[in-house]
Parts: structure tokens; C-alpha cells; sequence
């Protein structure tokens, strides 16, 4: 899907859209990768764009670039206390919103109310999963988890990232999605315009086992 123009996203172009590089180095087995970079370690500011292995021949350039922000900390290391974006190679395995789902995205999709949580309790064998329960009857402390219908604009739409889920380590992190920007740096997420995020929810297929590539280049 070449050349698609949104609100905030450049279309690849004859050019681009040749076989190349990945703008940081990949080693992981995907065929699509989201790439995110940032110009410095400190840096709440980047670029995404969205890459489809080519044979043997490289990668294609599909989406972007496109604008995004990360976390307020910058991108690195992450923990529970920190505003920092995660480094590295993460799995985008399913994803969620308050809207319903897009007719063609392919990813998992659930729509989340009032009884869906997000837990950061670090205290929790719940920590970094999913979870549903009513407002006062959770199994973990509610006051240090995300309850995702709450979030406003942000979570109409978001994708998941599997940063520190296989096994959750405690005090790690939690909670990192690439969701609908809310006009700044994030706690750690990566966001972008809405256009942007439905257009990714439209590209990633499940069977090419995509994931987001996030670092300083």
C-alpha cells in the first residue's frame, strides 16, 4: 500500500519506496516493522515511518514519515518511574480503543468501557496485562493502574506495545501503547495524529509478525 497520503503522514515515493535500509539496525524476524527514531536520548520528538521486508532484496518503505511524540523523559531505558520510551525491537500483537474497530485493520482489536484496566501495580501477579472488573472489585490497586476508557482522546485508538509482558518484570514498566497524540510529550507511549494510528491499525497484518523498532538515529 504505496503512496498513501493522511493528515500528517508523507507518502512513500518512487523514490523511497525502493529496497533500503532500516533507519536503525533490525536483526528480529518481522515483516513489517514500525520504525520510531529520535534524534538524541533526550530528544520528546520524532519520526515514523512503516517498512515491509522485500525479499532478500532489503526493506520497502510503505508509510511515512510522519511525526510523533515519545515519551517526556526521552527513548532508552524504562521503568515504572520514569517518562521514558523503551528502546529496542517490540512485538505489536493486538490493540485496543473506545471506538470501535476499523472495518479493514486486522490486528485484535477490543473496544474498552469503564471495566477495562490497564495494571501498573507493581505489587500485583496482574502487573503489565490487561484486565476487566468493575470500578471498586478489582484484585489489584486501581490507584496505580490505568483505567483506559479514562484517557480521553488518547485511547480512541491505540496499539499495543509488548514491551516487558513475557514475563512482566516488576518495576520495568507497563503500559506502553502508540496512541492518538494529545499535543505533547507521553509517560512513555509514543503518539501520533489520529489519521496516523488508524492508517497503522489498516497496514499491520498479523501474519507478517510486525513490530515497532524504536531508537536514536
Amino acid at each position: 500500500m504505496l503512496g498513501v497520503l493522511v493528515a500528517g503522514m508523507t507518502p512513500a515515493t518512487a523514490q523511497v519506496a525502493m529496497a533500503a535500509a532500516l533507519p536503525l539496525p533490525y536483526g528480529g524476524g518481522a515483516d513489517q516493522v514500525v520504525a520510531v527514531v529520535v534524534e538524541r536520548p533526550d530528544a520528546t520528538t520524532g519520526t515514523l515511518t512503516g517498512w515491509r521486508r522485500d525479499g532478500g532484496a532489503g526493506w520497502r518503505l510503505e508509510l511515512g514519515p510522519a511525526p510523533v511524540f515519545v515519551g517526556a523523559a526521552g527513548v532508552g531505558e524504562a521503568n515504572e518511574w520514569t517518562a521514558r520510551t523503551p528502546a529496542g525491537a517490540h512485538r505489536l500483537t493486538e490493540s485496543f480503543g473506545t471506538l470501535p474497530p476499523l472495518p479493514e485493520g486486522r490486528l485484535p482489536y477490543r473496544r474498552v468501557d469503564g471495566d477495562d484496566w490497564w495494571v501498573s501495580d507493581q505489587d500485583s501477579p496482574l502487573y503489565n496485562t490487561h484486565q476487566r472488573c468493575a470500578p471498586g472489585t478489582c484484585p489489584f490497586d486501581e490507584s496505580k493502574s490505568e483505567r483506559l476508557s479514562h484517557a480521553g482522546e488518547a485511547y480512541t485508538r491505540a496499539i499495543v506495545i509488548d514491551y516487558n509482558r513475557s514475563p512482566a518484570v516488576p518495576g520495568r514498566g507497563s503500559a506502553f501503547f502508540l496512541h492518538v497524540w494529545t499535543g505533547g510529550p507521553t509517560a512513555g507511549c509514543v503518539s501520533a495524529d489520529a489519521p496516523v494510528v488508524n492508517h497503522l491499525l489498516s497496514w499491520l497484518d498479523p501474519t507478517a509478525r510486525p513490530e515497532v523498532l524504536i531508537g536514536v538515529g
